[in-house]
């Protein structure tokens, strides 16, 4: 029976003359830092100081005993950061350059002092350039030339932090006479049934061995011969319990187990979880030009999505359980699609085992971003080895729906002046629209592959055509205003984003001891986008009067018109559905403490926006459409079955009085949207008039403010523009939180919760009151709740002065 060793411990770091203790998994920054040798890079601007890291070679050292009674001993590094040397007792066992995939030397009978010696990144890149030709890209930094996270260069949410290191576990595998090399899992459904077809290589010690495999799941047992190096063993599941999307169903899980066999010697076990579905990704044409909807188990989805980063710059730190509570953060929100970005990696086995229980579906991209790769060697035979490898790790997971061959690649080519500058030169198309392609049908034909995001499905089309296939849609960011986001329909949005600074109590941690402004030194370190402060700014302009000394005040709006933007696009997109199948929110989360466009911020606090997601992407949503032919109400209906419901809209006055109202009864049938016309008595004009509209609870009640999404509110002009009174309301402790009650209307409401101590979390974010309106803010890990002090972290609308 095989038998697998553990190398995590005993491992040391050379630095100059000194011998560091190592932590394995890990990387040199981590180790550095536990040493005392560097400050930790993400508070103030520590991150210029230890740029040096990355410029250095490093070697990790321990001594490796490889003697067994087995046949051969096999070591096995999952992950190496980057490019390196493995010898043993001065004997070379190999030379890697490649992050995103695993590696093996055969050890047997050797023992002495192991040795990986890490060449720096910036050296390799730099070098592999020199022989290609320069490649251009988004950034300066030389991320395209070798295969690592390319974020570890930096990006404009993200620290230069370029890492190297044992990022994933290493590990001696102790085997006699065969092992089991690949498991290929190919999971589909025929009519009622769960059908599993495993395709097993076998690597041997001796190749007259008869040799067979059986596998199990769901209680049915099938069993194959090894002819040579491989076999397939084919398993049907009556009656299998189909895997589905959260919101459409339950998650079943079933663990196939297989054995190979040598008689009745079991020699090794692979174990995986299964799920059943089907997937299809439906890019017809119609009407409205070329679409992109997801299709699982036969249900066409609106994918209520967002982005993902790696959650740390350093991703050997993420745990499983961080990896957990992240994602199940995004469940919470009420996020069905999370797209891994390619400038990261392929994640672990936690992410997408995660994603498999909690029901997410993964939108995975190849790691390929923002820049023209070339295409020759080393790096053709690089990308193909990790796309065949990550493939086939990740295909037992029925949350992987979707493969895409870049981020923003095709598009730049077309956009970005990169055409002319390259001059015939190679620049990725050959892996977008050719090997990766080809690898995925070869490997996994139960998924969809596109060739990048945006693409409009091929050259006939402009590559980030709203009309064909998918979009990325960030002028709206870069030079307008958000109710831009209104104007257009793309049949799928795959990122779209506004910037916001993180919690503050995340700032304080930070930046300790900086009086802190939006200008302040370490504020602007971390920010950075290319003029992302001046785009806040000027976002901010078009809707309140920007603020000056008064950095609290700042702060909060900063984050209220992120929730607002997002609201904007996700509103007004879900109403179109199904000519839009979909939005992918520009971020979900940090990697480190910054101003950027996640909900999620680098310490793991929500911001505002992240509440304002639970309302957004709720199965129910009313939300109001201004056209040329007046306001609708549009009732947006994501669950299976029909929304029938008695309709209030109210015509009010800031002061709070109502001015007019009318009662509508509608049905919005399953997976669709029904529009009701708002009466142009009811229709709100000037700065002192407002519309309401509550669908189920009494007008009285903040039932509909609750994170239900059952109110939605329209003002005519833009806030700077509109007479709001000055705010008044009371506070009260309540069980395990405060009640606000209004005594005016109250504009977006926020607690705050971090103000109160650092650890406290509010179960809400945003909320409008009318007049006589009370809310409940659950808060939780606040030791020493006051009324005054809530009062004190509250923040809504003032009016403009």
């Amino acid at each position: 029976m095989l038998e697998a060793t553990p190398l995590g411990d005993g491992w040391i770091l050379r630095h100059d003359s000194d011998r560091l203790p190592a932590a394995v998994p890990g990387c040199v920054h981590t180790d550095l830092m536990a040493a005392g040798v560097i400050p930790d890079p993400f508070l103030g601007r520590n991150e210029t100081e230890v740029a040096w890291v990355g410029r250095r070679d490093w070697t990790y050292e321990r001594d490796l005993d490889g003697s067994s009674a087995q046949e051969q001993t096999d070591l096995v590094f999952d992950g190496l950061d980057t490019v390196a040397e493995i010898s043993l007792d001065g004997r070379l066992l190999g030379k890697v350059r490649n992050m995103h995939r695993s590696y093996r030397f055969d050890v047997t009978g050797l023992s002495g002092r192991l040795s990986v010696r890490f060449v720096s990144a910036y050296a390799e890149a730099e070098a592999v350039r020199g022989r290609l030709g320069e490649r251009p890209a988004a950034y300066a930094e030389p991320y395209q030339y070798l295969r690592k996270m390319a974020c570890s260069f930096g990006w404009d949410w993200g620290p230069t932090l370029v890492t190297a290191g044992i990022w994933r576990p290493v590990r001696l595998e102790r085997w006699s006479t065969a092992r089991i090399a690949r498991v290929r899992p190919l999971v589909t459904v025929e009519e009622s049934a769960g059908v599993v077809e495993l395709a097993v290589d076998v690597e041997r010690t001796r190749v007259e061995a008869p040799l067979a495999v059986e596998a199990t799941v769901a209680g049915v047992r099938a069993r194959a011969e090894i002819e040579g190096a491989g076999g397939v063993v084919r398993l049907r599941v009556p009656d299998a319990e189909l895997w589905w999307p959260r919101g459409y169903g339950e998650q079943p899980l079933y663990e196939v187990e297989l054995k190979l066999l040598q008689g009745e010697d079991t020699l090794d076990v692979w174990r995986r979880r299964i799920g059943f579905r089907t997937v299809d990704l439906d890019r017809g044409p119609d009407a409205h030009g070329t679409g992109f909807t997801l299709v699982v188990n036969g249900e066409r989805l609106f994918a209520r999505g967002v982005n993902w980063i790696p959650d740390d710059v350093f991703p050997s730190r993420i745990t499983r359980e961080r990896y957990r509570e992240r994602l199940a953060q995004a469940a919470g929100a009420g996020v069905d699609l999370v797209r891994v970005w390619g400038g990261g990696i392929y994640e672990s086995e936690d992410f997408y085992d995660a994603c498999d229980e909690l029901g997410l579906l993964v939108w995975q991209d190849f790691p390929f971003a923002c820049a023209a790769y070339p295409e020759e060697q080393p790096l053709r035979g690089e990308v193909e080895a990790e796309a065949r490898e990550n493939v086939v790790r990740l295909m037992p997971h029925p949350s992987l729906v979707l493969w895409n061959g870049n981020n923003e690649n095709l598009w730049g080519f077309r956009d970005w002046e990169w055409e002319p500058r390259l001059a015939g030169d190679s620049w990725g198309e050959g892996y977008y629209l050719g090997m990766l392609p080809r690898v995925v049908a070869e490997l996994d034909p139960t998924r969809p592959y596109t060739a990048g995001s945006p693409w409009s499905g091929s050259w006939d089309h402009h590559p980030n055509d709203p009309a064909h296939g998918t979009h990325h849609s960030w002028e709206v960011w870069n030079r307008e205003d958000y109710a831009d986001y209104r104007l257009s329909v793309p049949r799928f949005v795959a990122e779209f984003g506004w910037q916001a600074p993180p919690a503050y109590s995340t700032l304080r941690r930070a930046l300790p001891g900086e009086e802190l402004a939006p200008d302040s030194p370490g504020m602007l370190h971390h920010q950075k986008a290319d003029d992302g402060n001046g785009k806040l700014e000027r976002g901010l302009a078009r809707h309140f009067a920007v603020p000056e000394g008064d950095f609290g005040r700042w702060h909060y709006l900063m984050q209220l018109n992120q929730a607002r933007a997002i609201a904007a696009g996700i509103e007004h997109w879900r109403a179109h559905w199904p000519v839009c199948a979909g939005t992918i929110v520009w971020q979900l989360n940090d990697c480190w403490p910054v101003t950027s466009w996640a909900a999620i911020d680098g310490d793991g606090r929500e911001k505002p926006l992240y509440h304002e997601l639970r309302r957004l992407y709720a199965d129910r949503l009313p939300t109001f459409l201004a056209g040329d032919g007046g306001l609708e109400l549009a009732a947006v209906n994501q669950a299976a079955g029909d929304w029938t419901g008695a309709l209030t809209l109210r015509r009010m006055s800031v002061a709070g009085e109502v001015l007019g109202r009318t009662g509508v009864k509608f049905t919005a049938g399953p997976r669709a949207v029904a529009r009701v016309e708002v009466p142009r008595a009811l229709t709100p004009a000037g700065p002192k008039e407002f519309l309401v509209a509550d669908v189920w609870g009494s007008p009285r009640s903040s039932e509909a403010e609750s994170g239900g999404g059952l109110r939605a509110v329209y003002f005519p002009l833009p806030d700077r523009d509109v007479a709001y009174p000055q705010p008044e309301f009371d506070v009260a402790l309540a069980p395990d939180g405060i009640t606000v009650t209004a005594r005016t209307l109250v504009r977006d409401l926020l607690l705050q919760a971090d103000r109160l101590e650092p650890g406290a979390r509010a179960d809400r974010g945003l909320v409008t009151l009318l007049p006589g309106e009370e809310v409940t803010i659950g808060v939780r890990g606040w030791k020493t709740p006051d009324a005054e002090t809530a009062r004190s972290a509250l923040y809504c609308v003032e009016p403009t002065r």
